[in-house]
This record gives C-alpha cells, sequence and structure tokens, in this order.
C-alpha cells in the first residue's frame, strides 16, 4: 500500500468529475504520465501500456496518450504510482495541494493537473476553475489576436485606401493628359482629312484638265492628218492632170481624147489599189471543179464509210497516240482489274507497268499510269519503268479525280487520251477536251 501525505487520494476520492476534463488539463495530465512512466517496471504497468515502455516521454505522449488518461482514470494503483512520481518530481506543488491552499503564482493548468492526478480534498474545483481559467485565458487569447487582426486589417485597409486615392488622381491626371492629347489628335486629323480632300480636288482639277488638252491634242492630231490626206490627194489629182495635159499636148490629142484617157489612168489606178489592199491570192480553181462529182480513181462516201474503224479497234489507239505531243492518261486499276483481276494488286501493277513501256517506247507518246493510294496498306516501294510516269492519289483523293486534274492541267488543243471503262471517268474528261478509251481496247492493243 503506498503511504500518502496530507489528506491523501482517498480524502478525495468520492468526489467526481461532472463534465469533459479540458483540453490543456488533459495534455498537461498526459504529460505528467509520461513522465512518470519510465520510473515504473513493466510489472508495475497496466496491461495496455507495457508495449509503450520503451518509448520516450514525447513518443509516448504522442502515441500512447488515450491510453495512458484511460488508465489513470480507471487504474487507482496506477493513478497512485504516478501521483508518488509526480511528489517526487514537484514536491513544492504536491506538498501545496495536500495543505488546501495551491501556490498562487503557479500555472492553473498544472495546478488542475497536479490535482487530477493527486485527488487532494476539492479537486473537482480546482479542475473545473483551471478549465474555466484557461477558456477564459484562450479567450482573452483570441479576442486579443482578434482585435490585433482588427487594428492590422485596419490599418492595411487605410493605406489601401490611401493607395487607391494616389492611384485614382493619378489616373485621373492621365486620363486628363490622354484627353488633351486625344483632342489635339483629332484636329490634326481633321486637318490633315481636309489636306487630303482639297489635294484631291485639286488631282481630280489637273486630270481633267490633263484629260481635255489631250483630248484636244488628238483633234489636232486629227484634223492635221485629214488636211494632210486630202492635200496629198490633192496634189496627186493636180500631177496627174498635169502629166495628161503634157501627153495630151505633146501629141496633139484634142481636149476629149485627154479626158477619156485620164478617166482610164484613174479606173486603172484605182484597181490596182484595191489589188493591194485585199492581197487576194491567185486564183487556182475553177468553176467547173466546184461540182460536187466522183472522179475517175477516187473513192466515194461510201468507200470511205467502210473503212471507217470500230470504237473497240486497237487501231483507233494507234491513230491517236500517232497525233503529235500526244499524253496517255491510264486508269491502272480500272485496266487490270479489266483484264486480269484474278492476280495480287502487286502483280497487276507490275504487268500493266511494263506493257506500258513497251507501248511508250514503240509510239513516242507521254504516258501517265494514275493507281488509287486507297488501295494501300503501306507506301509502295517501285521503280517507275522507263517512259511511263507512275502516280498514286492522297489520301481523300480518288483516283477518278487525279485523273481529272491530269487533264484540266493540260493546255488546250494538245491530244489527251485517257484509258478507263468508268463512264463517269470518261464523260467528265470527255467535257474537259480529252479523249475516252475503253479498258478493253488497250488491254487488246497491249496483248
Amino acid at each position: 500500500m503506498v503511504e500518502t501525505t496530507g489528506g491523501g487520494p482517498q480524502d478525495g476520492a468520492a468526489e467526481v468529475l461532472d463534465r469533459p476534463l479540458p483540453d490543456g488539463v488533459r495534455r498537461r495530465v498526459v504529460q505528467i504520465v509520461a513522465d512518470g512512466f519510465g520510473g515504473l517496471t513493466v510489472a508495475e504497468l497496466p496491461a495496455q501500456l507495457r508495449q509503450y515502455a520503451r518509448f520516450t516521454p514525447t513518443r509516448r505522449a504522442k502515441f500512447a496518450g488515450n491510453a495512458m488518461a484511460a488508465a489513470l482514470e480507471t487504474d487507482p494503483l496506477f493513478r497512485q504510482r504516478i501521483g508518488e512520481k509526480l511528489r517526487e518530481s514537484q514536491p513544492e506543488l504536491t506538498g501545496a495541494l495536500d495543505s488546501g491552499s495551491p501556490p498562487p503564482a503557479a500555472d492553473p493548468l498544472d495546478v488542475a493537473a497536479a490535482a487530477y492526478v493527486l485527488r487532494p480534498p476539492g479537486w473537482v474545483k480546482l479542475v473545473t476553475a483551471a478549465g474555466e481559467e484557461a477558456q477564459r485565458a484562450d479567450a482573452e487569447r483570441a479576442d486579443e489576436e482578434t482585435r490585433a487582426e482588427l487594428e492590422r486589417l485596419r490599418a492595411e485597409l487605410d493605406r489601401a485606401r490611401e493607395h487607391t486615392r494616389s492611384e485614382t488622381e493619378r489616373l485621373r491626371a492621365e486620363l486628363d493628359a490622354a484627353k488633351k492629347e486625344t483632342d489635339s489628335l483629332h484636329r490634326k486629323l481633321r486637318s490633315a482629312l481636309a489636306d487630303v480632300k482639297r489635294g484631291e480636288a485639286a488631282l481630280r482639277k489637273l486630270r481633267g484638265e490633263m484629260e481635255a488638252v489631250r483630248a484636244e491634242g488628238q483633234a489636232q492630231v486629227s484634223a492635221a492628218e485629214s488636211e494632210t490626206r486630202r492635200l496629198k490627194a490633192r496634189l496627186g489629182e493636180s500631177e496627174a492632170a498635169l502629166e495628161a495635159a503634157r501627153r495630151a499636148a505633146r501629141e496633139g490629142r484634142s481636149v476629149e481624147d485627154m479626158r477619156v484617157r485620164l478617166l482610164l489612168d484613174t479606173v486603172l489606178d484605182a484597181a490596182q489599189g484595191l489589188r493591194r489592199e485585199l492581197a487576194l491570192p491567185p486564183v487556182s480553181v475553177r468553176p467547173a471543179e466546184t461540182v460536187d462529182a466522183v472522179e475517175p480513181g477516187r473513192m466515194t462516201p461510201k468507200d470511205i464509210a467502210a473503212r471507217a474503224l470500230s470504237e473497240d479497234d486497237p487501231a483507233v489507239l494507234d491513230q491517236l497516240l500517232a497525233l503529235p505531243q500526244a499524253h496517255l492518261v491510264v486508269d491502272g486499276y480500272n485496266v487490270t482489274k479489266t483484264g486480269y483481276p484474278q492476280m495480287p494488286l502487286e502483280k497487276q501493277r507490275l504487268r500493266l507497268l511494263g506493257q506500258l513501256a513497251q507501248l511508250a517506247a514503240q509510239t513516242g507518246a507521254e504516258v501517265t499510269c494514275v493507281f488509287d493510294g486507297a488501295e494501300l496498306a503501306a507506301p509502295v516501294l517501285l521503280a517507275p519503268p522507263r517512259g511511263v510516269r507512275v502516280l498514286f492519289s492522297k489520301p481523300g483523293v480518288t483516283a477518278d479525280e487525279l485523273i481529272r486534274q491530269l487533264v484540266r492541267a493540260e493546255p488546250p488543243g494538245r491530244p489527251v487520251i485517257v484509258v478507263s471503262t468508268d463512264r463517269e471517268v470518261a464523260d467528265g474528261v470527255a467535257r474537259a477536251g480529252a479523249r475516252p478509251v475503253a479498258s478493253a481496247v488497250l488491254l487488246k492493243r497491249l496483248s
């Protein structure tokens, strides 16, 4: 049994705290338990606290605070042992509590915490008073902090108002200066606009005067040219009359003969001038040759119709490629899928390009083969054969559209032959001036 001094813990054992332990008092109680914890053996500790026996006081207070407070409340023996350690560490405070007169200079939280551990008579009042004192101190401290914060905010508000006032004055001054500058710029702008209008009016006036002078000059030049032509004509007439008079005088002809000769010379000169003006070629066709008839050895229209080629005759393609600067555009997959669709696409391309290379070498025509890029799973590594241009359409563009672009790129008048069975392609290139040919005709020609 632990001995006690003064009234002993039994004197206040019957007292019960009817409210929760204030937070400040509870923290001091936990600290007292943590400090006295290390002086006890493991056997003297409650079972729930033995796992914290090797902790430092700080770690005990942090991790075992709730467990120590619960053990102190429910285990009187443990509380008595902690009280003995407290008497050893703070004999003055504990002695004053045992005598019933706590030191007035002591911290109320320390007094309440020690009273809660030692349980002297009246300890509930001490704990309650300490809690109220702590709350009052916290309230006063909070009030002080609030007042200080309020003062700080008021000072900041005053500074902000002062800054706003000075900034407003500065902005007003800048606004006034900007308004004055704007007014000055407006005046200058109005003056400049007036100058521009005056300049435009003067320019219009000068242009009108210039046009009038130019028109007057052209009229004078035209009048001078007309007068010159008239004088030249009169001079020519005078010279002709003089020459006729001289000839008549020399030959002794009568005046009537001279007049007839003069009229004849005038008609001849007019006919020669008309021939030079019309620049007519010599007559090579006689009227009898214009009559429609069949001469010996010539073909009749019936013979000519019998010799015409059909649309699917490969010779039509040869005739078209024989035209000067002919350009053959081939719809690649349309031709290969018409001629040999069972082959893989790669072999279709190689077979067609090889045959087109031979055709280009034979005819000398420009050859372009177009394939649809949408049919490709990856970029094609292909060396185009000699004489053949190979093109693939870009993503989102069909081979048909690429063919129409090629036809539109050619100058009007150049013979362009497009090989495709697609009716839409054929009609489109025909409207653009190209000659459509069916894929079967090219396949016959290549085979």
